[in-house]
């Protein structure tokens, strides 16, 4: 069964483009260390909750936009070998290639799905 890892962030609008560069980079790696498929979602309708929301839970402010993402993987092993294999890749160091968000915002988990439904 497959394995999805997601993230929500908040990213300055002001960044958009950085975002896309940075993410198409990663994005490539993530497919080259296993993954099936990765999508990057620019907030378009994300509205206020009355408790809890997406920009709360990443404290965006104004003029940051959120960020919703997923990578899906054929199963967990491969996760687990790709995410090791991140982890000791040069091109994800912080200093040669600086994220364009805050990643201590960012809200990150590993999920096992339970419905799948079409394709």
């Amino acid at each position: 069964m497959s394995y999805i890892d997601g993230f929500v962030i908040a990213v300055p609008t002001a960044n958009r483009q950085k975002f896309i560069d940075h993410a198409n980079t990663f994005d490539a790696c993530f497919l080259e260390f296993g993954a099936t498929r990765v999508l990057e979602c620019w907030g378009d309708d994300v509205p206020e909750g009355k408790l809890t929301d997406f920009r709360r839970a990443v404290q965006a402010t104004a003029d940051e936009a959120v960020v919703f993402s997923w990578i899906e993987w054929p199963d967990k092993a491969t996760r687990d070998a790709g995410m090791e294999k991140m982890m000791k890749d040069p091109r994800f160091s912080p200093e040669t290639t600086p994220m364009p968000f805050d990643g201590k915002r960012m809200i990150f988990g590993g999920f096992v799905p339970v419905v799948a439904i079409g394709a």
